[in-house]
C-alpha cells in the first residue's frame, strides 16, 4: 500500500491523525504527514477511513502489487 498526502491541498484538519495515529501525524506547522517508514508498509481499514475523513481529500491510498 502506498500512502501520500498532497501538501499543497492539506489544510491541517488533523482527521487523519485522529483516525489512524499509527500511520498519520501532524508536522510542526499542524499539517498532516505520514509517520516515517509507514508510507508503504501500512494497511488496513483505518488508513482508508483516514483518507475518506480528510475534508479536502488530500490523502491518496494506492494498492501496490509486487
Amino acid at each position: 500500500m502506498r500512502i501520500s498526502i498532497d501538501t499543497d491541498v492539506c489544510i491541517g484538519a488533523g482527521q487523519c491523525a485522529l483516525v489512524s495515529p499509527e500511520v498519520f501525524t501532524q508536522d510542526d506547522d499542524g499539517f498532516g504527514t505520514v509517520v516515517p517508514g509507514r508510507a508503504s508498509d501500512a494497511g488496513g481499514p483505518l488508513v482508508r477511513e483516514a483518507a475518506r475523513s480528510c475534508p479536502v481529500r488530500a490523502i491518496t491510498v494506492e494498492e501496490v502489487t509486487a
